[in-house]
């Protein structure tokens, strides 16, 4: 006689728990959504995606650097703990000076995506805020070595900033230095 009352006793508190687990599921069967429908909603288009609609302001997506208030202090990346920013500063003759006389300049800036963590170690010592986190997050590519950003245009380098006392370093726009380097990509050659 236990037995049955046993047998019967289990088949209740399946059924209790089947209908428990169904109610929390039908409750939200009549709930507004909530998730965001990537890349846009049919019905809601976004004209940017991982715009400030979508994501945190302190994201941290791809890194960019303003190279026009860089200043070449090499703190970034000296920072950076897993070595994806490589930069290069040498002594060079710009193009179009007449004079020929060499000028310290930053002949390569690459950051490796591909190696980030992400982590914003690099952004905290930049005297002039030039490298900062963006909002763009999209890097599927083919071959990993796409994800390598070079900033500086080989036969193109560029001086450092010099900071002056008193004065604001000028702005970009943030992510529209990643932005365009990713829109001249040749992503999946």
């Amino acid at each position: 006689m236990e037995a049955v009352a046993a047998y019967f006793g289990n088949i209740q508190r399946t059924l209790v728990s089947v209908f428990e687990g169904m109610a929390v599921t039908m409750s939200w069967m009549f709930r507004k959504p909530i998730t965001i429908q990537y890349p846009h909603h049919p019905s809601a288009p976004r004209t940017k995606v991982g715009g400030p609609d979508t994501l945190p302001a302190r994201y941290r997506g791809f890194l960019e650097v303003d190279t026009g208030v860089c200043t070449a202090c090499l703190a970034c990346e000296r920072a950076c703990p897993i070595a994806c920013i490589a930069i290069t500063v040498d002594k060079v003759v710009m193009p179009g000076d007449a004079e020929q006389k060499p000028v310290r300049a930053v002949t390569r800036f690459d950051i490796d995506m591909g190696k980030c963590m992400y982590c914003g170690l690099c952004s905290e010592p930049c005297p002039t805020g030039s490298i900062r986190h963006t909002q763009q997050f999209e890097s599927a590519v083919a071959h990993v070595e796409n994800l390598v950003f070079r900033f500086v245009t080989p036969g193109k380098p560029f001086l450092p900033y010099k900071i002056k006392k008193d004065e604001a370093a000028p702005e970009t726009p943030r992510g529209s230095i990643a932005e365009g380097i990713v829109a001249a990509r040749p992503w999946d050659l």
